[in-house]
């Protein structure tokens, strides 16, 4: 296998995890993303849509977004699981992958890249430029701050986010939230039950990766 990473950006981090997770050492290429390095055309001819991460099975497919890399290894690797073991499990892990997706990574990214200065005219990742809207940044930050009340009243009745264990959707919660601060905001101090998750969750070897 092949695993195209950037170590500055939170999705490759998410996909970096979940191999972690799961013990595996794989081939790893850096693609700079502060250097446009997404854009070449070396890498478009791996990945046309010129984003990462990107894993190249020993199979030769190419998946190129994170469910699809967490399927493929969770089928060819089940322990430990992170994607659940029973059919109501895995129907829990999923939906709550993607409600932090939807609910906290999607508007992160529309607040930081309709912003950050470095962002300019890349308002979305992808081949084609897009032009900056104020607007959506200051819509972004709101949805944000109601991502946060989401989390703390899940995480009041549950240890984890997708149920009682470690799973893809804590992966994917906890590189959202910590990559929350590109934009300046923080788990508020009153979110204590998440504030302790958080913790948690950042005390785990692959959280440091």
């Amino acid at each position: 296998m092949l695993f195209y990473d950037c170590s500055t950006a939170p999705n490759p981090r998410r996909a970096r995890m979940f191999i972690a997770e799961k013990g595996l050492e794989i081939e790893t290429r850096e693609i700079s993303i502060g250097k446009g390095e997404q854009l070449s055309d070396e890498f478009r001819a791996v990945n046309p849509n010129a984003t990462v991460p990107v894993l190249v099975t020993d199979q030769g497919s190419t998946l190129t977004e994170n469910l699809g890399i967490a399927a493929y290894l969770e089928a060819r690797f089940p322990e430990p699981p992170l994607i659940g073991r029973t059919p109501d499990e895995k129907g829990q892990v999923l939906m709550w992958n993607s409600i932090v997706e939807q609910q906290g990574g999607a508007p992160i990214a529309e607040t930081l890249r309709n912003t950050h200065p470095a962002f300019a005219d890349r308002a979305i990742p992808g081949p084609v430029n897009h032009a900056q809207i104020p607007a959506l940044a200051q819509r972004g930050s709101a949805r944000v701050g109601h991502f946060f009340s989401l989390l703390e009243n899940r995480l009041a009745e549950s240890a984890f986010v997708a149920g009682s264990d470690f799973t893809l959707a804590d992966i994917s919660t906890f590189v959202f939230v910590d990559f929350a601060r590109v934009i300046k905001m923080r788990i508020p101090q009153e979110n204590v039950a998440t504030l302790a998750w958080f913790e948690k969750v950042a005390s785990r070897p692959s959280a440091q990766l």
